[in-house]
């Protein structure tokens, strides 16, 4: 966005810390992803933070994967994380992972041991939560509570080597079973995992715990400003105690509210439910607010670094409409997609007075609203054209401005037409509008005295290729599928796709290129889908021209 505006309370922060020289005037932010699904329109609000605050102030950003769950985990997912970070546009200076830390973090455990403030657990899952009393109630200690640090040390040291099967101990931090935030009665810091990790192989067979791991990276790291999202607030006075007892650099944990967009979910996974249960093609299905599926449907980079910059940083939790996305990407495009002609819904013209054999060529601009135009192209014209079904009417009201008979329009960069007449088949269906046009009425040439209203789009028969065309909607009828009664997938939207397997477009777009958007005029903006061949061209609609959902 061009226009000033005041600084959000992170950049307030940075700006503090650089003033009084705190970290020696150092900035190193992190995004932190789990590779157990894809990154979502939530995560490009954290990307454009994390990078955005770094660039902005001089300093640096780090990629660093908290994978520390090997049974969800997978390097398919971590390749798929680094393309959409790229793709936003953002480089990392260092590619990490918190398995990097696995030997740093076992010693960091051990430490705690030793100071007494660690101990293995035997108890189950069932009885741990039971034994964390309520919000309103302590917690009780049970007999593993009291081990010796030596009997700890031995019992970790046999985890380690796999002695024990999953689940059968764990090692937890002594912190206050009485604190009234539930994170610091006792919290699981180590778990037992027989199970293969995506970098680490079989060497381990016990895991730290997320929040174990995650405040004890960012301080190996030396992270100067750790950026979470608010639901991490209350974890906070956990990471704090590990470094305290740790002894560790400080990092800070500062937390903003999370991107909440209406008409879809940002659960991973709930997400994953949909891709596993057949409802999506996959994660990057352009239905879903995956940043894979935004690229798919064709939303560019820029287009959400400016939507991520207009919902800005706050520290409440609010909903945002996805009609303001949507505005986003519609501004990009009308100032960089090209301009085409692709009918939809085919029905045929003929124009009669227009001669059987000749064809006539046309020039198109690439893009009006761009000075000069960008180049354009040549459009074939002739005698038989496809235009919209919707583009006439047997009666016309008044006030249409389109074809019926008696009625002109001009065509697109071409001329005017009147049409006379309409061929029906046996089942009154209208197959044919018979037209004739004015030779004195070429665009750029216009030298007759006839003025019409209309300007419809159309194709050449005999040049046409024909493609299909995916028309995406939103994928919930419903603005908060998750907070309503039934189960989430009940609001999905039946028509958030719409198949048109034959359409027909310019011969130009023939040679559409990859990840361009293009204006099929009239009918809203559109790219080329990643399945899309040279024998069966396939585009996906990116948004409509005009927000078509009114708020009821």
């Amino acid at each position: 966005m061009s226009e000033e505006r005041s600084l959000n309370f992170l950049e307030e922060i940075v700006e503090e810390d650089l003033r009084t020289g705190k970290h020696g005037g150092r900035i190193l932010t992190r995004f932190p992803p789990e590779p157990n699904g894809y990154l979502h329109i939530g995560h490009a609000k954290s990307i454009c933070l994390n990078f955005g605050l770094a660039l902005k102030y001089g300093g640096k950003t780090n990629l660093r994967f908290d994978d520390t769950n090997p049974v969800k985990e997978d390097i398919e997912y971590v390749d798929s994380i680094k393309e959409d970070v790229k793709w936003l546009g953002f480089e990392w200076a260092n590619e990490l992972y918190a398995s990097d830390y696995f030997n740093q973090l076992y010693d960091f455990a051990v430490i705690l041991i030793k100071k007494g403030l660690a101990y293995v657990d035997d108890s189950s899952a069932e009885e741990i939560a039971a034994q964390k009393g309520t919000p309103t109630e302590a917690g009780t200690p049970n007999q593993f509570r009291g081990r010796s640090a030596e009997e700890n040390l031995q019992l970790f040291a046999e985890m380690k080597d796999g002695k024990y099967p999953d689940g059968a101990k764990v090692l937890r931090a002594k912190v206050d079973l009485a604190s009234p935030n539930m994170h610091l009665r006792d919290p699981l810091m180590y778990r037992i995992k027989h199970a293969h990790h995506h970098r680490t192989g079989d060497t381990w067979c016990i895991y730290p715990m997320y929040d174990f791991a995650h405040g004890q990276s960012d301080a190996i790291e030396e992270i100067t400003h750790s950026i979470c999202t608010l639901e991490f607030i209350p974890h906070r006075d956990l990471y704090n105690w590990f470094i305290e007892q740790l002894e560790i650099f400080p990092s800070k944990q500062y937390e903003f509210a999370r991107l909440n967009l209406n008409y879809t979910v940002m659960s991973k996974r709930k997400l994953l439910q949909l891709v596993t249960e057949g409802h999506v093609e996959d994660w990057d299905d352009p239905r879903m607010p995956t940043i894979s599926g935004l690229r798919r449907r064709g939303y560019t980079p820029a287009s959400i670094r400016d939507f991520c910059d207009r919902i800005g940083v706050a520290k409440r939790e609010n909903m945002i409409d996805v009609s303001l996305l949507e505005f986003c990407i519609r501004e990009d495009l009308n100032k960089t997609a090209w301009r085409r002609m692709a009918v939809l819904d085919p029905i045929k013209m003929v124009i009669t007075n227009y001669p059987e054999d000749e064809t006539e060529t046309m020039f198109g601009e690439n893009n009006p609203e761009v000075e000069g135009g960008e180049g354009g192209r040549d459009i074939p014209f002739g005698r038989e054209l496809w235009i919209e079904r919707e583009d006439f009417m047997e009666e016309p009201p008044k006030k249409f401005f389109r074809l019926g008979v008696g009625l002109s329009v001009r065509l697109k960069s071409a001329y005017i037409v009147t049409c006379n007449s309409f061929v029906k088949d046996a089942e009154g269906n209208v197959t044919e509008i018979h037209c004739t046009y004015l030779p004195e009425s070429k665009s750029g040439h216009d030298t007759g005295e006839l003025k019409v209203k209309g300007t419809i789009h159309w194709v050449s028969v005999a040049h046409a290729k024909t493609a299909e065309v995916r028309l995406y909607d939103r994928l919930f009828q419903v603005e908060d599928p998750s907070n309503e009664d039934n189960d989430f997938k009940e609001y999905l939207n039946p028509n958030s796709l719409r198949i048109l397997s034959n359409a027909y477009i310019e011969n130009d777009l023939a040679t559409a290129i990859p990840g361009k958007g293009y204006q099929f005029i009239r009918k809203g903006y559109f790219t080329l889908d990643k399945h899309s061949t040279a024998d069966k061209l396939v585009f996906n609609r990116t948004v409509t021209l005009k927000d078509g959902w009114v708020k009821k």
